[in-house]
C-alpha cells in the first residue's frame, strides 16, 4: 500500500496559502473609488508607503494586479472592479456586524446616520436630539440635512439608518412613522398690509414681491407648481439658501416669503414680523420618519425611532 501524502504537499489555492485581510481590502476599495493612492491614504490615515504596500500584498495574495497605476492615479482592472464591488459589500457586513456586536450589551453605543431636511433640523430636532443624547450618551447622531428626496434616497440605499422629511408617498422597502405638524405660514413685516389678516391665500402672496428659499429644494418646487397652477408667475425678488436668510430679507423689508411653522418660530421672532397661517388645504404639511425595512433594526437606531415618534 503507498503511503497518504502529506498534507503539505497538496496545492493550494492563493486563498489558502494567503491571508486576504479586510483592512487592505477596504484600503483597495478607498483607493479605487478616489483613483488616488495620495488621496486614498489621506482619507484613511495611513501612510502613501504603507497603503502601497497593503495593496501590493493583497494583489500578491490575489495572484493578479487589481489597479493600473499612471502618472494620473490609478483605476480598477476587469479583478479590481470585481473585487471592488464584492469588497464593498463584505466590508458593509463587516461594520454591520462591528454594530450588531456592540449592540449585545445592555448600554447602547455605536454611530446612528440621521439625514434631515431644513426645517426637521431647525425646528424640531435640537430638543429631541438633546434628550435622545443625554439618555444613551455612548451612542454619537451623525446629522446631515438633505432635501427630503435625498433623504429618502439615502434611506433606500442604506447611506442613512434614519431620514425624516416631509410626509410623501414612499418607495417599497421603507417603513415611515410620524415625526410632527409643520404647516405653511407666511412671513411677512409687522407694517405689511396682510400682517394682520387670520389667513392668506397663495393667490393673495403672488401680488406682493417674494422672497425665495432654497431654490430647487422641495418648497421651492412646490410653490413654483401651486403659482403655475393659478396661471401666475412666481418671480422673486431675492432668493436665499436658507430659512434665517430669509426672515432677515423679511426684516429688511425685501418682500413676503412662505416656511414652514417650525422656521418662522425658530426665526421670526422679532416684532418687526408678523406670521399668517397659508389658507390652502395643502399647506397642511406633515414631517415623517423614514428608514429602510431591516429586522433586526441595530438598537440604537430602533431607540432613536422610538425617541423621534415621541
Amino acid at each position: 500500500m503507498g503511503q497518504a501524502r502529506p498534507a503539505c504537499d497538496l496545492p493550494q489555492s492563493p486563498s489558502m496559502s494567503r491571508r486576504i485581510d479586510p483592512y487592505s481590502v477596504r484600503l483597495f476599495i478607498a483607493a479605487a473609488r478616489a483613483g488616488s493612492m495620495v488621496r486614498a491614504a489621506e482619507q484613511e490615515h495611513i501612510a502613501p508607503s504603507a497603503l502601497g504596500r497593503r495593496l501590493a500584498d493583497l494583489e500578491h495574495a490575489f495572484g493578479t494586479p487589481l489597479l493600473i497605476r499612471s502618472p494620473r492615479g490609478v483605476v480598477p482592472t476587469e479583478a479590481g472592479r470585481l473585487v471592488l464591488e464584492r469588497g464593498e459589500r463584505l466590508d458593509e457586513a463587516l461594520q454591520a456586524l462591528v454594530r450588531d456586536v456592540q449592540d449585545m450589551d445592555g448600554e447602547l453605543r455605536g454611530t446612528v446616520r440621521l439625514y434631515a431636511n431644513m426645517s426637521a433640523v431647525i425646528g424640531f430636532l435640537p430638543e429631541r436630539l438633546r434628550v435622545f443624547m443625554a439618555r444613551h450618551p455612548a451612542v454619537q447622531v451623525s446629522l446631515q440635512e438633505r432635501d427630503t428626496r435625498e433623504v429618502v434616497r439615502a434611506c433606500l440605499d442604506d447611506l442613512a439608518d434614519v431620514g425624516v422629511g416631509v410626509a410623501m408617498p414612499l418607495p417599497a422597502g421603507l417603513d415611515s412613522w410620524a415625526f410632527a405638524d409643520d404647516p405653511l405660514q407666511v412671513v411677512l413685516p409687522r407694517g405689511h398690509a396682510l400682517a394682520r389678516r387670520k389667513g392668506l391665500g397663495f393667490a393673495q402672496v403672488l401680488e406682493h414681491p417674494w422672497i425665495g428659499v432654497n431654490p430647487g429644494g422641495a418648497l421651492d418646487r412646490s410653490l413654483h407648481e401651486r403659482a403655475a397652477a393659478l396661471g401666475r408667475p412666481l418671480s422673486a425678488t431675492v432668493s436665499v439658501g436658507s430659512f434665517d436668510a430669509v426672515c432677515r430679507m423679511v426684516e429688511a423689508g425685501l418682500g413676503i416669503a412662505v416656511v414652514p411653522r417650525s422656521a418662522a418660530a425658530a426665526y421670526a421672532g422679532s416684532p418687526r414680523f408678523a406670521r399668517v397661517p397659508l389658507d390652502e388645504p395643502w399647506a397642511a404639511r406633515q414631517l415623517s420618519v423614514f428608514a429602510l425595512r431591516k429586522l433586526p433594526r441595530p438598537r440604537a437606531v430602533a431607540a432613536l425611532i422610538a425617541m423621534l415618534q415621541a
